[in-house]
Formats: C-alpha cells, sequence, structure tokens
C-alpha cells in the first residue's frame, strides 16, 4: 500500500483485479474507454492522465449538487477530465477547488454530503443505467507530488492558481477528493484511484469491518 493510499479514507484499497491496457495505461479489465471520466484536485496530473489515454481534450464541468448532472452536455463526450462543483455547509452555491471561495475559506469550508446528488437506480430494462455509464477515475497522488509539480508549473505562469501554492491547503484538497471518492463508491458509481498515469488502479474494498463504514 503506498502512503497516499494510507492516508486517504478509505477502510481499504486494492488493486484492480486483472488490469488491462488501454491506451498503454493500465485500468480495469471491465471498463470501456468511452466510461470514463478523469478528475482530482489541482495539479494531480489529469491532464497527463489525459494526453496518455488520448481523451478529449477541453476540461468539463459538474456540479454534483444539481439533480440530473450525470445528463450534462459536458459529459457527453468521453474521456474527458471535469472539474467537479461540490456544496459545502453555508454555501447556497457549489464551488469547484479553483474559486475564490474556496481559496479564502478552505480551512472553515465543511463537505455537505447530504446535498450531493446520484443517479437512480436502474430499474427497468430499456432504462438507462447512469450509475454504470460513467467510470470514474480519481487521481489522487500525494500532497508532497503535487506541490512539487505544481511549484515548478508556477515557473511558467500556466496556471493562475499557483500564484498562491499553500501545502495544508493542497493536502486538504486531497483529503476532500479522497472522501468524495468514497463517498461515490458508496452511491453506486464506478471508481478506481489512482497516484498518476503509470500507477496501478485501486478500487476501494469495503468487506472490512462495519465499524469502518460511517461514511466521511
Amino acid at each position: 500500500m503506498s502512503a497516499v493510499a494510507d492516508s486517504l479514507p478509505y477502510p481499504r484499497l486494492k488493486p484492480v483485479a486483472e488490469p488491462a491496457l488501454i491506451k498503454g495505461v493500465q485500468m480495469a479489465r471491465s471498463l470501456k474507454f468511452g466510461q470514463i471520466i478523469v478528475t482530482g484536485p489541482p495539479g494531480a496530473g489529469k491532464s497527463t492522465f489525459m494526453r496518455a489515454i488520448g481523451g478529449w481534450p477541453e476540461e468539463g464541468y459538474a456540479d454534483l449538487a444539481i439533480k440530473g448532472w450525470w445528463r450534462a452536455q459536458s459529459l457527453a463526450l468521453r474521456p474527458r477530465e471535469i472539474h467537479l462543483g461540490l456544496p459545502f455547509v453555508g454555501h447556497n452555491a457549489s464551488l469547484s477547488l479553483f474559486d475564490d471561495e474556496w481559496t479564502r475559506d478552505w480551512r472553515r469550508l465543511q463537505l455537505d454530503f447530504g446535498r450531493i446528488q446520484y443517479p437512480p437506480a436502474k430499474r427497468y430494462f430499456f432504462s438507462v443505467d447512469w450509475r454504470a455509464r460513467y467510470a470514474f477515475e480519481f487521481i489522487l497522488p500525494s500532497a508532497e507530488t503535487i506541490l512539487q509539480y505544481r511549484t515548478e508549473r508556477a515557473k511558467h505562469g500556466t496556471h493562475p492558481i499557483d500564484e498562491h501554492i499553500d501545502f495544508e491547503e493542497i493536502r486538504a484538497q486531497v483529503d476532500l477528493f479522497g472522501r468524495v471518492a468514497l463517498h461515490f463508491h458508496r452511491n453506486g458509481m464506478i471508481v478506481h484511484i489512482r497516484e498518476g498515469v503509470d500507477a496501478m488502479p485501486m478500487e476501494i474494498d469495503d468487506s472490512s469491518s462495519s465499524a469502518d463504514h460511517a461514511l466521511p
């Protein structure tokens, strides 16, 4: 188990069974190329991952507090990198980790899990199975790795978010996305976690004792 995996709020992570190569990148064998949605905190390596697999070049956005976000046009073309809009307690509008409100208040923000919307389970033969339509690849390297990458990237001035780099904020972002990944998994979504393009994809193992199963 890697150091970053040990630090995230999962009962346990395990490598996907019998990984297969998709565009030269190790993926779960059950995964289809058109299912892939890539997400993660700023500087995690999402764009690098997308270039490696030859995915859709434009970034998308999904506000998880909006019912029906899974039908958004931004998710129609895949594989695709998306930024998540997340609901926080005391904020009517969802925030992304690029928003000024996050940058200013991240130490006090508490994710409002109760407002995250999920597609309904498939009930009829001809109905769309929205939960199976997408496979979320959460790119979650260590905070130290992200800090090093963003510090180097800041020298080129390509990303405004790198004008102010705070290691503790990066740690909070990695933890936050880890909790979202766990919540996705426990609400029936397909979730894999990896530290980067060359890393083995991992899945959440919920086979530990029920005492470990409280949602974050």
